[in-house]
């Protein structure tokens, strides 16, 4: 048993590809792979398990045929090793270019291209034997991800303005029922301006607020929509004075 035992961890830190070390490395960046893309697939992104899990697979594998063609094409003096190893990095930018949306202003993805390339170097780390090193990334790239995403919502990092405008019938003093529904729905009020038309008894606000990006503020709409009786309610990305 302990023959078996050294041998097995023999094979697997050899420095030239065997079964035991391949298939050994191909199942470790398949388990490192699969943590990253749960913790994404947790965030509801499109990338998620199986797309992590197979760039590391892929890159493990792109690593172990750069070690493996010197290895069996001993002739071939001039041959780059790395060169197909050089080749994932260059590939794996289309994969996380893919993984990015950019919509109404706003990029959405930047974290999870990033995640798919620094899979990829994972995977590559695994494919040439560098285990510890694997592990290790991968624990702090879970570590950022999770960790990171409290505090930026503790401190309020990633936040961006958002302004509501809305023309409302009557001459308006108090805002107070306003600064309430922003304050129900954990929106931070900012700064507001307002504007009136006695001609046509109406009252203009801009409030700006701090909100992620990616908010649902459908609900909030709807709140202040009735609080007085609103005639024109919209939400854009900057304020137009």
């Amino acid at each position: 048993m302990i023959d078996l035992i050294t041998d097995f961890l023999k094979n697997v830190n050899s420095l030239e590809v065997n079964m035991t070390n391949s298939m050994f490395r191909l199942i470790l960046s398949m388990v490192l792979g699969m943590a990253v893309g749960a913790e994404r697939k947790r965030k509801g992104q499109i990338a998620g398990i199986r797309t992590f899990t197979l760039i590391a697979m892929g890159s493990c594998l792109a690593m172990l045929l750069s070690i493996y063609v010197p290895q069996v094409y001993l002739g071939l003096k001039n041959g780059d090793p790395g060169r197909i190893a050089a080749q994932v990095i260059t590939g794996i930018g289309f994969i996380g270019g893919g993984a990015m949306i950019h919509m109404k202003g706003a990029v959405r993805g930047l974290t999870t291209a990033a995640g798919i390339w620094m899979t990829a170097i994972i995977g590559m780390a695994v494919g040439i034997g560098m285990y510890f090193i694997s592990i290790g990334a991968t624990i702090l790239i879970l570590l950022t991800l999770v960790a990171f995403e409290h505090y930026e919502k503790k401190r309020g990092v990633g936040q961006v303005s958002k302004v509501i405008s809305l023309t409302a019938g009557g001459i308006l003093h108090d805002i107070g029922d306003y600064r309430k529904v922003f304050a129900d729905n954990g929106i931070h009020l900012s700064t507001y301006y307002v504007e009136y038309n006695y001609e046509k008894n109406l009252t203009e606000l801009n409030f700006v607020v701090l909100a992620h990006a990616y908010s649902n503020l459908l609900p909030v709409l709807e709140a202040i929509g009735k609080v007085n009786p609103t005639l024109k309610l919209t939400l854009s990305s900057q304020l137009d004075i």
